[in-house]
């Protein structure tokens, strides 16, 4: 029996061991999902737009757009999802630019356009100091807003603690993602996790107020997480609640945009 259980203990501990090294070594495959375009593709927008290359301190080639209001007030720098590419991501650019914002969205390595893949935290967080330093030249910063949206906010709330733009928005953050894997996975030990994204911790250094937008019927990153990001708040952030709303479709839902506006107004 003893020799048994010696058998069945060392077979599950060398499964647990290889299934931990597997999430360890293509956790980028489990993060991000890339939807990959040709370097001639031709984005086909309603709207003003240029569309903008900006080389990273690697050499590697970023591809953005920036979509034009008619009399900016501002630039809001949109931190997109994990998922997709700017010929869907595009798509919100309307809202923001009939709020008379330009908005400049960029695919991150390895998405749409732009070249590379992504390989560490730090590598994200160099991209996003570069895209932005580059668009410090064409704006003032004390105009300019970041805002991070789902895997965005926590490199939102990095980009913001580094600098001092005029107001972070996030939506649908989470507290960190070793917090949500926690909440999703517990059994996966979180110092597998290469990508911690500690948006708790970010805030700590963001001087500016920042407001938070989160469904409480959100199945993908949980309501909770922003209830534990507001325990931590300054005195001029705030959490704004969207009932009924989900994960997705953000953007388009009606109290966002009625708030957004009053926020930005």
């Amino acid at each position: 029996m003893k020799k048994v259980l010696f058998i069945v203990t060392t077979v599950i501990l060398v499964i647990c061991f290889s299934l931990f090294l597997a999430i360890y070594s293509f956790q980028e495959k489990l993060i991000f999902f890339p939807q990959k375009l040709t370097e001639d593709h031709q984005f086909q927008f309603e709207q003003p737009f240029e569309e903008l290359s900006i080389k990273t301190t690697d050499g590697t080639v970023l591809n953005g757009l920036l979509f034009k209001a008619n009399t900016p007030k501002g630039l809001i720098i949109y931190l997109h999802g994990n998922a997709g590419a700017l010929d869907t991501w595009g798509n919100v650019a309307q809202t923001y630019t009939d709020l008379g914002y330009d908005l400049f969205i960029f695919d991150y390595r390895g998405y749409g356009k732009s070249q590379g893949h992504i390989t560490s935290q730090d590598q994200l967080f160099e991209d996003n100091r570069t895209v932005y330093n580059e668009l410090k030249k064409r704006y003032h910063e004390k105009d300019i807003i970041v805002l991070g949206y789902s895997i965005g906010t926590g490199m939102a709330a990095k980009l913001a603690s580094d600098n001092n733009p005029r107001l972070l928005i996030l939506q649908a953050p989470y507290y960190s993602l070793t917090d949500l894997m926690n909440h999703m996975f517990p059994v996966i030990p979180a110092f597998i996790l290469k990508y911690k994204l500690e948006t708790n911790k970010y805030l700590k250094g963001c001087e500016m107020p920042v407001v938070v937008f989160h469904g409480n019927q959100d199945e993908v990153i949980y309501y909770g997480a922003s209830l534990k990001l507001q325990e931590e708040f300054k005195a001029q952030d705030t959490l704004i609640t969207l009932y009924g709303m989900g994960h997705n479709g953000m953007t388009d839902n009606k109290s966002y945009q009625h708030t957004l506006k009053t926020l930005l107004d």
